[in-house]
């Protein structure tokens, strides 16, 4: 089975290998956003039985699970680095993430928990300004403003939940640290490694906690954990290889097709209708994020014509 799933993993890229890298960052990007809103469905529905801990474990344990038969298929080399410390520390911040997220997704509707996500490239402009001494001029400053208006308007029209709100804000504030994590492992470690160790320290990080809210999962439980993890395992794979192949400016704008999975999904399943003013908030916090990895896109051909 995994010799023969990543047959077809290579058959795949193959075929994708002829398109150019935006293209391609854009397709791997496109489907991996699909993954990832299948598996929110899934936490959401495990959330109504469970405390958000013994998700993460799950989560972390079905993951390194999933991603075994490639390891075993390229061989245990395949995972050795000389980057243990980072893959760790890049693990802590995806935890603290992800337990942030599975809290809001499972404490609020859907939509609006992903629509939150979303202002991870807000806290991404703020982070380059406090930890990479970058110079973000007044346009770039005046989109982020923009964006946490959307924000506060959103937070408002989920008054009832809060607290649900901000824990997901926070989610989406620790997954911009993540990021910058994974743009520079990347770099040097190959997406079945990334995907390895964040499975395996994942999976001793979230042991303890869990254990302290164990509930014991019915089978129907543990089957819809399992496949939440296969489709997050997989969006994970796909979002690493989309940043790889293409520009992160021209990738990332494909990710808010979640948004839309998500709602489509949660109305269906969950009977979730989004409100006039939720829409209103999501939609300036896409517009302002947008509007940044334009701005972003073009200072980068600036420098490049000027280093060239």
């Amino acid at each position: 089975m995994g010799k023969s799933a990543a047959l077809r993993l290579g058959e795949l890229n193959s075929k994708m290998s002829i398109l150019p890298g935006n293209v391609r960052g854009a397709l791997w990007m496109l489907f991996g956003s699909l993954l990832f809103s299948v598996m929110s469905l899934g936490v959401k529905y495990a959330g109504q039985h469970m405390d958000s801990f013994q998700i993460g474990f799950f989560r972390a344990f079905f993951g390194l699970i999933a991603v075994l038969p490639f390891v075993f298929y390229n061989g245990i080399l395949s995972v050795r680095t000389s980057r243990l410390g980072l893959h760790f520390v890049r693990t802590l911040v995806g935890i603290t993430a992800m337990l942030s997220a599975y809290y809001a997704i499972t404490h609020m509707p859907l939509a609006d928990a992903v629509a939150l996500s979303f202002t991870r490239p807000l806290f991404l402009i703020i982070l380059a300004v406090l930890l990479l001494g970058e110079v973000v001029r007044w346009r770039r400053w005046t989109a982020t403003f923009v964006g946490f208006i959307g924000v506060v308007i959103m937070m408002q029209a989920n008054a009832d939940v809060g607290f649900a709100s901000a824990v997901g804000l926070f989610s989406a504030f620790m997954v911009a640290f993540v990021s910058v994590f994974l743009k520079k492992l990347s770099q040097t470690e190959g997406s079945i490694t990334i995907m390895f160790y964040f499975g395996l320290f994942g999976t001793f990080l979230t042991a303890i906690p869990a254990s302290q809210v164990w509930i014991t999962p019915s089978w129907e439980d543990i089957l819809v954990l399992l496949g939440a993890s296969a489709f997050g395992a997989g969006g994970n794979f796909c979002m690493i290889r989309a940043l790889r192949v293409g520009e992160a400016t021209a990738v990332s704008p494909f990710d808010y097709m979640r948004l839309i999975f998500s709602g489509i999904f949660a109305y269906f399943l969950f009977a979730e209708v989004p409100t006039l003013t939720m829409v209103a908030g999501a939609l300036i916090i896409v517009a302002s994020t947008l509007y940044i990895f334009q701005r972003e896109a073009k200072a980068r051909k600036r420098e490049a014509k000027i280093s060239g």
